[in-house]
């Protein structure tokens, strides 16, 4: 079978360091291009400056990976699926859920791929905690999601804008999680936003759910967290306590401490060939409505101005 032709979209470090690496070790891609106005790209592959300039004038793809801030991602993903070839978002899958909704609506009628990937949900520990977690009564859920932006996001502007979710950027990858190991939903009950007196965009948030049948959940995001970093979930539940830590990696259950290697971004390409190969698309928008919600619902706070 021949390999699936892609090209990634915006050659920033998210694509630098998980998209390349993935498609380089996949052997269902084969990389062709990739369009940055900035980046000269991979050696030995060809560069464009827009996905204008290679659909006109670049290699035969079938497929992109759209790597961009989510602000330009509609344009670029509807030009694509316009002209019959496969998509790949990186989260968030946009910066609108209706653009979204209408990226799906256009897969279905040109009979294209469509994929929102959700990296975190491909974590060594989640399907296991789902699998665990699938018979038992919920009780309670902490999320604490904190981190240092200034090392994880060093000179980004774009994720301070609006569209740009500000410290809903990490912390969607943990809704992303709680949405699929969870046997119920959850819903929004109360947020606060506290966003610098210089940005668009909060640089924290304490958000509270509650599950379909009552267990109360909490969430703690931060972006000034130095030092050791924070990315867990514990659930309690009437036959013990599940923890995971480091974004999902590790696995904590009654029996025993499970870590795994990472294969998240792995994971995400054999996903999108699986659907690719089979004519299906993949788009659940369900930690992105989460998000959306707090900004609905949330008090905003101003706080301090904040320089990266």
């Amino acid at each position: 079978m021949a390999a699936i032709r892609i090209a990634v979209i915006g050659m920033g470090k998210i694509a630098r360091d998980q998209h390349l690496p993935s498609i380089a070790s996949n052997a269902d891609f084969d990389l062709v291009a990739s369009v940055s106005p900035r980046d000269p790209g991979v050696d030995g592959i060809a560069n464009f400056t827009s996905l204008d300039a290679l659909l006109a004038e670049g290699p035969a793809i079938d497929a992109i990976a759209l790597c961009t801030p989510p602000q330009v991602r509609y344009e670029l993903a509807s030009m694509a699926l316009a002209r019959r070839v496969h998509v790949f978002l990186e989260k968030p899958p946009g910066a609108t859920l209706a653009e979204v909704d209408a990226l799906e609506h256009q897969a279905a009628e040109t009979g294209t791929t469509l994929f929102a990937g959700w990296h975190s949900r491909f974590a060594a520990g989640v399907a296991p905690a789902k699998a665990w977690l699938a018979d038992k009564r919920i009780e309670r859920v902490s999320i604490v999601w904190r981190e240092d932006v200034r090392v994880w996001h060093p000179g980004q502007a774009w994720i301070w804008e609006p569209g740009g979710l500000g410290v809903f950027d990490p912390g969607i990858n943990a809704l992303s999680i709680a949405t699929e190991i969870l046997p119920q939903p959850f819903f929004l009950t109360s947020a606060t936003l506290s966003t610098p007196a210089n940005r668009a965009a909060p640089i924290a948030a304490d958000l509270a759910f509650r599950t379909a049948a009552g267990a109360p959940m909490t969430m703690d995001l931060d972006w000034r967290q130095t030092g050791p970093q924070s990315w867990d979930i514990v659930v309690e539940t009437d036959a013990g306590t599940l923890s995971l830590a480091k974004g999902g990696a590790v696995l904590t259950l009654p029996s025993g401490t499970v870590h795994n290697d990472d294969e998240e971004y792995p994971g995400l390409y054999t996903r999108f060939a699986a659907l690719v190969r089979d004519g299906r698309s993949d788009v659940d928008t369900t930690p992105f409505t989460l998000v959306a919600d707090a900004f609905l619902r949330g008090t905003r706070n101003s706080v301090e101005a904040f320089d990266d």
